[in-house]
């Protein structure tokens, strides 16, 4: 009984309530809920509190006041602006929204099951309610270190007091059932007071922006636009410099000669010596071999002993005989294959001296018959290429009278130029062809050229070689595609040749 009765009494207290919650109604206004409590009290989901009745000191709502009031947090300071957040979880529960959600809350429902809807919708605002600070860059010379408020105190202090409500919702709900009403509508009132309060916020921290001088997105986008434009002349700059190198190219280029690729050296003035021709140079430039007279040219009635052969070693300066003798198997080598070959004439190394030996540097007369129909059987007028060795002291050239393309040229392999040897010859070809055939020609619109992209020696002893091979290149038709290290291979191949009485 004493239990049954204890039971009793904490049914009538919890029953007989009558108070308003300061937290969801303002003061002065009713609370829209009617209580009052029937005589014999039982514990039913039907029960009534009396209005009159006073509130006991053992009851829920003595209990829950007696506990200390909550206080907010302390107030933490953020370095920079928070971000605005839409929707219910940035705006403030105003006293006019308190009042509005009250009456709402009169129209809940008997049913837990709805109830427990708004209930864990406000549940699911405090907990996102908690919001990290926000930290914005900004340009460095417009950086500062600024302490400002942040807004989300005020929130989270009202989330609190939110909070608060809720459970005491929940500890009234254990004895009473509420009629219910329309989350949308609390929703749509909601949604209404945050849009009105992300638009102060904004213009807030558009306001903020402005006195912390924060750049907005329209000056930073002229900032961005103007620097690209100074860009612009850099790279305007750069394009100018390489059009200008690549025409400059261009030029170099086109007065550059050009070089013969390999794949297009002709084979035949390279082919390598036999085993058995390199026996036979070798045994001839013996020393038992030096007295003896190896070779004989009919034609030019010339005798090539050992000692004069000694020139074509490595090292040696070539002598007048080696030079002729060859330069007649060139002649020779054309008379056999004259489809091969340009048809040319070869002075030997005296003609030069002979011609400018006279009185003036010049004397025609002293070499009229070199040249005669009856000995040579041709006219130096029909000949396409004429050479001319010149022999300066010490140093072998070539002079050479090319009719093909109407050009006095000058060939020296240390890059030496002579214009008198040139203007020597140009007087000769006229006087040669006017006392042959009795014909007048014109070589002052000739070119004279001193060729200069020809092969050259790099030591003092190669003249002869280079100036005989000119000659030979020339001959073929060719140009000059070999160099100082092709000399060693021509000095075999002359000795060769020269032995064989032969010209390849």
């Amino acid at each position: 009984m004493g239990g049954l009765t204890s039971i009793r009494k904490r049914g009538d207290e919890s029953l007989r309530l009558n108070c308003a919650y300061p937290s969801l109604y303002s003061s002065g206004s009713e609370s829209p809920y009617d209580f009052h409590v029937s005589k014999k009290p039982r514990l039913s989901s039907t029960m009534h509190l009396n209005p009159d009745s006073g509130v006991s000191s053992r009851s829920t709502v003595s209990r829950i006041h007696q506990y200390p009031q909550l206080k907010p947090q302390l107030r933490r300071e953020v370095h920079a602006p928070c971000r605005i957040l839409s929707g219910f979880l940035s705006c403030r529960i105003t006293g006019r929204a308190k009042e509005e959600l009250a009456d709402a809350k009169g129209n809940l429902s008997h049913s837990n099951s709805n109830y427990y809807r708004p209930k864990d919708n406000g549940w699911g605002v405090v907990r996102l309610f908690h919001k990290e600070k926000e930290v914005i860059e900004v340009e460095p010379e417009q950086a500062e270190v600024v302490v400002s408020e942040d807004s989300s105190i005020e929130e989270l202090e009202t989330a609190e007091s939110y909070e608060k409500a809720l459970r005491l919702d929940e500890l009234d709900t254990d004895s009473h059932q509420l009629q219910p009403s329309s989350s949308r509508a609390v929703s749509e009132l909601n949604n209404q007071n945050a849009k009105v309060e992300y638009t102060g916020k904004s213009l807030e921290y558009l306001s903020s922006n402005r006195e912390l001088g924060l750049p907005d997105v329209p000056s930073l986008y002229r900032k961005l636009r103007e620097s690209a434009h100074g860009r612009d002349s850099k790279l305007s700059f750069i394009g100018g410099q390489i059009k200008f190198l690549e025409k400059k190219l261009v030029n170099i280029l086109s007065i550059r000669p050009p070089k013969i690729p390999e794949e297009d050296v002709p084979r035949e003035p390279f082919v390598p010596l036999a085993k058995e021709e390199e026996a036979e140079v070798s045994q001839a430039f013996s020393k038992p071999s030096r007295r003896k007279v190896l070779v004989t040219h009919e034609n030019s009635n010339i005798e090539i002993t050992g000692e004069l052969l000694q020139c074509l070693r490595p090292g040696a300066w070539l002598n007048d005989e080696v030079i002729n003798v060859y330069l007649e198997l060139l002649k020779e080598r054309e008379k056999r294959e004259p489809k091969k070959f340009l048809k040319c004439h070869f002075f030997n190394t005296f003609f030069y001296k002979k011609l400018i030996s006279g009185r003036g540097g010049y004397d025609y007369k002293a070499v009229r018959r070199w040249t005669s129909q009856r000995k040579l059987g041709y006219g130096l007028i029909e000949c396409d290429k004429i050479f001319v060795p010149i022999h300066k002291d010490i140093h072998w050239c070539l002079a050479v009278i090319n009719r093909k393309d109407q050009k006095f040229q000058y060939l020296d392999s240390l890059g030496g130029k002579d214009s008198d040897a040139l203007n020597v010859l140009a007087k000769y070809f006229v006087d040669e062809v006017k006392d042959k055939s009795g014909k007048d020609i014109d070589v002052s619109l000739w070119e004279k050229e001193f060729v200069d992209d020809l092969p050259e020696q790099e030591n003092g002893y190669d003249c002869g070689m280079f100036m005989i091979k000119y000659a030979d290149f020339y001959s073929r038709g060719l140009g000059l595609c070999f160099n100082q290290e092709n000399m060693p291979y021509f000095r075999l191949r002359t000795a060769k040749e020269i032995l064989r009485l032969k010209a390849d």
